[in-house]
């Protein structure tokens, strides 16, 4: 499969790039998209939270009323689990949600998402994008050109673009990652993949491994 190389005028270029079948033709394995994404959500949890058991709360020492004698039920402390202000039964503690894959299913994972994106047609090859300092307004133009503006749109690019990716993390729905750091996840979660020129290397190398 060959895509063509688009100019950042929204032009269509003579240039083409091979895709490598071994990627973006394989058939899906969606299992291992499916843990591929459940580890990334997984790993984004902090696990901090924490409610306050009955030993925990502060007060409730003494014996809010006598034991028998005024027609209500027996109460030992305020800080009962039944009482405003009490302790919570069974309430959440701190733990981690830490996930693993193996470093093969994770690369099947990854090829899998870049194949289904590849089969539904949303991808697209952009010559180099480089900003002198950034400019969000000169991205927007970018995004109209090409006929991406509105969608839910990823963009890969070189490590280290770092006025690209400035220039782009303030408007909504667009999302500019490293080629070589992104996610399972972030290859799904959109409408259309635009990949730098520069940049498609450093999405394939790992790949093909």
């Amino acid at each position: 499969m060959k895509l063509s190389v688009y100019k950042i005028d929204g032009t269509e270029s003579k240039e083409k790039v091979e895709l490598p079948s071994s990627i973006f033709e394989m058939e899906p394995n969606h299992h291992l998209i499916y843990q591929s994404v459940r580890t990334f959500l997984s790993n984004q949890r902090q696990g901090t939270h924490k409610a306050k058991e009955r030993n925990e709360v502060r007060g409730g020492g003494k014996k809010p009323w006598r034991q028998k004698g005024r027609g209500t039920a027996r109460a030992g402390t305020t800080r009962s689990p039944l009482w405003v202000g009490g302790g919570t039964i069974h309430g959440p503690k701190p733990h981690a949600y830490e996930l693993k894959m193996t470093k093969k299913s994770a690369q099947i994972a990854r090829k899998s998402a870049l194949s289904l994106k590849a089969k539904a047609g949303e991808i697209m090859i952009v010559e180099d994008i480089n900003f002198e300092k950034p400019k969000t307004k000169d991205f927007c133009s970018i995004l109209r050109n090409l006929n991406v503006d509105g969608k839910k749109i990823l963009m890969l690019t070189v490590n280290g673009n770092v006025n690209v990716y400035k220039s782009g993390r303030n408007i909504k729905k667009v999302n500019v990652r490293n080629a070589s750091n992104a996610a399972t996840y972030d290859l799904l979660n959109n409408n259309m993949i635009l990949i730098q020129k520069s940049a498609f290397d450093d999405l394939c190398k790992p790949l093909l491994n």
